[in-house]
């Protein structure tokens, strides 16, 4: 047995064509070295099983539209049930919600056990804080309150193995998140991954031909309520106020032009369904909190005791 295995390791295996998302950027000698290490350009022995392609980024690149929510309760039970829905994405919010890297690993497993991606909100924007959601197996990272173009390549570079970025490469379960194995991984992570640069401030959208014509950036993602607190307006998710409409067509336009898809927060499926008429791809609507509150208001309200 153990000559079998030893056999069996010494054994290379070709490494088949994959699909991806997109073509891979720079050449598949620079990809290919990232996954075989050490071994000379030589693949290792166990190669290789088809990655889950990243269905969301797929559908952006073809102009479609994909329809998600947020998690903020940090329950792997509401993500599954979120998930059984048939959103396209759910993005785990770590930012304003008290979620472990633990948890949020679990959850993404949970998650990934539906045709749904996987994203996350960082709660900062660092190398060492993406490389650590990316490798619980995190499909796509959204950095919040990007205002120049310095952040959105921080953000891109800390998505990216080198030599398009500077994460590192080690153990997780970043693999089994996209059902393949660490070499093919390694090898199509930078493509796969969806780098989404938040806009929720007055100054992001001065800057925003700079920020989304950062290479790597894939989306933008509406904030309503921080963009309308920038302005010195009362926040909202619905802002009534033509300012923000303004705004907010200054973002598509500049998104059609660096051919980024454009993405926005709503808190009503009739104005997600008016985003996307717009030409907003990446739309999302409230999240866990406020369905499950919603539905629980909407029957107790419902329910007459006093006869």
């Amino acid at each position: 047995m153990a000559q079998a295995i030893e056999r069996l390791l010494a054994t290379p295996k070709t490494m088949p064509v994959l699909p991806s998302s997109r073509p891979i950027r720079g050449t598949s000698r620079t990809h290919a070295s990232l996954a075989h290490g050490s071994t000379g350009g030589k693949p290792p022995a166990l190669y290789c099983r088809p990655m889950t392609p990243n269905h969301v980024k797929q559908r952006l690149a073809a102009g479609k539209a994909c329809f998600g929510s947020l998690l903020n309760f940090g329950d792997p039970l509401v993500a599954e049930l979120m998930a059984s829905v048939g959103f396209d994405w759910l993005l785990v919010d770590t930012e304003h919600g008290p979620i472990d890297l633990a948890t949020l690993a679990t959850m993404f497993a949970t998650i990934t056990r539906y045709p749904c991606a996987p994203f996350v909100r960082v709660h900062a924007l660092d190398e060492e804080n993406v490389k650590r959601v990316l490798d619980a197996g995190a499909w796509g990272v959204l950095a919040p309150n990007i205002r120049t173009r310095e952040e959105a390549e921080l953000l891109v570079r800390a998505c990216k193995y080198p030599p398009e970025g500077v994460r590192s490469l080690g153990a997780g379960r970043f693999a089994l998140s996209f059902k393949t194995d660490a070499p093919t991984y390694f090898q199509r992570a930078n493509d796969e991954i969806l780098v989404i640069a938040q806009i929720e401030h007055v100054d992001a959208v001065a800057n925003i031909d700079a920020i989304l014509s950062v290479p790597g950036v894939d989306a933008c993602y509406v904030g309503p309520n921080d963009w309308c607190a920038s302005a010195g307006l009362p926040p909202s998710l619905e802002p009534p106020y033509p300012e923000f409409e303004a705004a907010m067509q200054t973002v598509l336009a500049a998104a059609r032009r660096h051919g980024v898809a454009a993405g926005i927060h709503s808190l009503q499926p009739e104005t997600v369904n008016r985003r996307i008429r717009e030409g907003w791809r990446l739309v999302g609507m409230v999240n866990d909190q406020r369905f499950l509150f919603g539905a629980a208001k909407a029957a107790r309200d419902a329910v007459k005791t006093d006869v």
